[in-house]
């Protein structure tokens, strides 16, 4: 197999994506990321991390993962969806929020609107309804290893657009992937499997 040389210097792919969003594109050829919008986490010359914001977990809520740990639950928030944050690790939980909440273990402030939390005290805070204003609860995500996002951006398989809590938290999931695209002038319309470079 050859290996594709990464021209572009790590540290600024990493200053440029950790808290942007991939948008998937058609030509992408994984189904599991099909019409999929990200939000990253974390990049470094590492690998990357983010989570899917757009697919809900069918048939699943918030009173359901809750009650298999345990946790106690507002009826408030039992019927909250449960998203699916990537394939990698399923099993495991990652809330997506906003930075009103504060782990007492551990959140990742990924920038000034988002912070990531995967620690049982934020999963009791929103049980209680005590949790972030605004949140999503994922299970799984998904990763990348070195090099390998980097490649499938020039391979033309995502875009990148500007992260907003409103497009992440307020927006229906049926309509976050065209509504992505739109805030970079581009119409679902447009693109094909086929699609040239944009």
């Amino acid at each position: 197999m050859l290996e594709r040389r990464v021209t572009t210097n790590p540290i600024e792919i990493s200053r440029q994506l950790a808290g942007k969003m991939l948008i998937a594109m058609p030509c992408m050829g994984d189904t599991r990321f099909d019409q999929s919008v990200i939000y990253l986490c974390a990049h470094s010359n590492e690998g990357a991390m983010g989570l899917i914001v757009n697919k809900s977990a069918e048939g699943v809520v918030l009173g359901d993962v809750l009650g298999q740990l345990d946790i106690e639950v507002n009826p408030k928030v039992h019927k909250m969806e449960v998203h699916v944050g990537g394939p990698v690790e399923t099993a495991r939980g990652f809330v997506l929020h906003t930075r009103d909440f504060q782990s007492d273990l551990h959140s990742l402030n990924v920038d000034e609107d988002f912070a990531m939390t995967a620690t049982m005290d934020v999963l009791e805070a929103m049980g209680q309804a005590k949790g972030p204003m605004r949140s999503q609860l994922m299970l799984g995500y998904s990763g990348w290893g070195a090099g390998q996002l980097e490649e499938e951006i020039r391979q033309n398989g995502w875009l990148i657009c500007e992260a907003s809590p409103e497009l992440v938290f307020e927006t229906d999931d049926g309509d976050k992937w065209s509504k992505a695209l739109a805030s970079i002038g581009v119409s679902p319309l447009t693109l094909s499997a086929s699609a040239g470079r944009a």
